[in-house]
């Protein structure tokens, strides 16, 4: 298996406490569809320091990470997530092995 990272973008903020708690069931239902696909559920993500050189801003508002046996299977993992539904963007790369020394 590899393992993905999926880059959360936009979406839209929960607006009260009945909708931040129906927010977070769609993701905790979400998380519990992937089983054992979901090996980080990650975090949301604050604005950070920008140290871009000439690189533009990624505009990253969170991650997970997923493992699958391709790059279509964990783009085809997305289908139901609910930061899709929320109006957000996710990006998916696949994690590269290093050699370690």
């Amino acid at each position: 298996m590899n393992r993905y990272l999926y880059l959360y973008s936009g979406g839209n903020p929960a607006q009260g406490e009945e909708a931040s708690k129906a927010v977070m069931a769609a993701w905790m239902a979400y998380f519990g569809k992937l089983g054992h696909a979901m090996v980080d559920g990650g975090a949301p993500l604050a604005p950070g320091a920008q140290l871009l050189g000439k690189a533009q801003s990624s505009k990253v508002t969170g991650y997970s990470v997923v493992q699958a046996q391709s790059l279509a299977q964990a783009v085809a993992l997305t289908d139901g997530h609910p930061h899709l539904a929320n109006g957000g963007g996710i990006e998916v790369f696949e994690f590269l092995d290093m050699p370690r020394p």
